[in-house]
């Protein structure tokens, strides 16, 4: 058999039924569409629209650039990074801004995010587990209506993160060559690496944080290369990929700031809104009132965002100087929050609260098992998913959480909790022959 057909009978084996991808948008956007959930309420000028990316996007359609996340025009901003808003312009330059047109092809963009996460999901199952925990998990991804709503209701990167993170687990595990018959020699092509580059850096402009699990996840490929050297050497060709691609921001911030922001510019901010006087641990809503007369949006505006989120950022880190056991308990309840739910303060009715707590709640639960069964029986990818776990979570425990910030690792919560069930499943089967 020669390299190429090695090459495409991998990728077949691999690949998931496209039925899969196509219910999952079918789905999707169908809901959208019946539920309209394209049309946002007008409340403070179409805040829930998006909120602070949008707001940036509509700056950037009407002549004001990248500014003003908030209420006004406050001036030049890194409160986010740009990838996602610059979709938002560019669906506001073509359907409107802040319309339900727009609204609508932002949602089913995130949904054609989201149900290509399911290609991924099915991969990383075949080449980790088997085809059985592939098609369940897939499918589970695609239809299951908790592994869509940030698709079909939020106007975020969520689903865009999402999508990105999936797919460059796959293709580490493809630089790996996980699952694969036989080592094949482009495993760890120059292609790949390259791409791996890309990918990573379509992730910093996504969602920054999910970043501190890049080194892991790089010297993991590394470990399992047969020649090292020129592995090596590839991914330092990837690197300058990377760097090359976030570079134009960086340094669009440091014209405008005159200060070195390599990715966003609110972490003091965030920082003060989870440890600080009153904290429990969360926030909901915006870091600055809406309202322009709100004292604390027109220091904002008088100090600039760099000066105003240092501020803020000092003030945090006095109050756990002053409150080391406070700031103790408030990360240890960011964990618990991360993995068992995020208080509700809209839920209306307390079994409501429990539903959504349990829907919340157990895969957690079923994810971790099978991540230690996976850990327990070897599973070569084990190792990769555990740091996942490890890193992802890591600085919302320090800052803040919301449910949302979940999302990424869920393609592999999903995965692990169908091989726990399967591998369940497999085990009694003897005792009813």
């Amino acid at each position: 058999m020669t390299p190429l057909d090695a090459g495409l009978q991998e990728r077949s084996r691999f690949r998931a039924p496209a039925i899969v991808f196509w219910a999952g948008v079918l789905v999707r956007v169908g809901y959208i569409t019946l539920a309209h959930t394209y049309r946002f309420s007008p409340f403070e000028d179409h805040f829930t629209f998006g909120y602070e990316m949008a707001r940036i996007a509509r700056a950037l359609v009407t002549g004001y650039g990248y500014a003003d996340p908030f209420s006004g025009h406050t001036g030049p901003t890194a409160w986010v990074p740009p990838l996602y808003p610059l979709l938002i312009a560019a669906v506001f330059k073509i359907a409107g801004v802040y319309t339900p047109t727009s609204g609508w092809i932002l949602l089913s963009v995130n949904s054609v995010f989201s149900a290509a996460t399911a290609l991924c999901v099915y991969e990383i199952g075949a080449r980790c587990y088997n085809r059985s925990v592939a098609v369940w998990s897939a499918w589970i991804w695609a239809l299951y209506p908790a592994a869509m709503q940030y698709a079909v209701r939020w106007v975020w990167e969520t689903s865009l993160s999402t999508f990105l993170f999936a797919a460059v687990m796959v293709l580490a595990l493809r630089l790996r060559g996980m699952g694969n018959e036989k080592p094949t020699s482009d495993s760890q092509s120059a292609a790949r690496w390259l791409l791996f580059g890309l990918l990573w850096a379509l992730i910093a402009l996504s969602n920054s944080t999910l970043l501190v699990f890049l080194p892991v996840c790089g010297v993991w490929i590394l470990l399992g290369s047969r020649r090292r050297g020129a592995a090596l050497s590839r991914a330092v060709l990837a690197g300058v990929v990377f760097m090359g691609c976030v570079a134009p921001w960086v340094f669009r911030n440091w014209r405008v700031f005159h200060a070195f922001v390599p990715m966003r510019s609110n972490f003091g901010a965030e920082l003060y809104a989870g440890n600080g006087p009153g904290s429990y641990g969360f926030r909901y809503g915006v870091l600055i009132n809406l309202a322009e007369r709100d004292p604390q949006h027109r220091l904002y505006v008088q100090l600039g965002e760099l000066a105003y989120v240092k501020r803020r950022g000092e003030l945090a880190k006095a109050w756990i100087r002053e409150h080391p056991r406070h700031f103790a308990a408030l990360t240890v309840k960011r964990f618990y929050f991360f993995w068992a739910s995020v208080p509700h303060p809209t839920d209306k009715h307390w079994i409501l609260d429990f539903v959504r707590q349990v829907n919340y709640c157990l895969p957690s639960i079923t994810g971790i098992l099978g991540l230690g069964l996976s850990l327990k029986r070897r599973v070569p990818a084990a190792a990769l998913f555990t740091w996942a776990f490890v890193l992802v979570p890591m600085t919302y425990y320090f800052v803040t959480v919301e449910a949302r910030f979940r999302h990424p690792l869920e393609p592999l919560i999903v995965i692990l909790s169908v091989y726990l069930f399967k591998s369940a499943t497999r085990r009694k089967q003897p005792a009813l022959n």
